[in-house]
């Protein structure tokens, strides 16, 4: 997965189309990540004791990540560039050329 924690993404696809976040969590198993503010899901919550009122909770869900796309702060694309002195990928920007790492 080339996605790391902190990254600002863009959804591609479904209901957040088009809307920008960046990554809270990374689950490498499912390959599935968590937007911040985005895929929100609705949770209610019984309550567990008569002083404590139910409670209805807006969660984060996972996204696939193949429906996300990596991006800068201006929803500018991303390659990868290998150094040749020590081999090493680097993240730029497509359009300004600057190290995103």
């Amino acid at each position: 997965m080339k996605l790391k924690i902190g990254d600002n993404v863009v959804v591609i696809t479904g209901k957040d189309k088009g809307q920008v976040g960046k990554i809270k969590t990374i689950f490498k198993n499912k390959n599935t990540v968590v937007v911040t503010g985005l895929n929100l899901k609705t949770k209610h919550l019984k309550s567990t004791n008569k002083e404590d009122p139910g409670k209805i909770l807006n969660i984060d869900a996972p996204i696939h990540q193949s429906n996300i796309m990596l991006c800068d702060l201006d929803n500018i694309k991303i390659r990868f560039k290998i150094i040749m002195r020590d081999g090493s990928k680097v993240r730029i920007s497509k359009k300004t050329g600057q190290s995103i790492n």
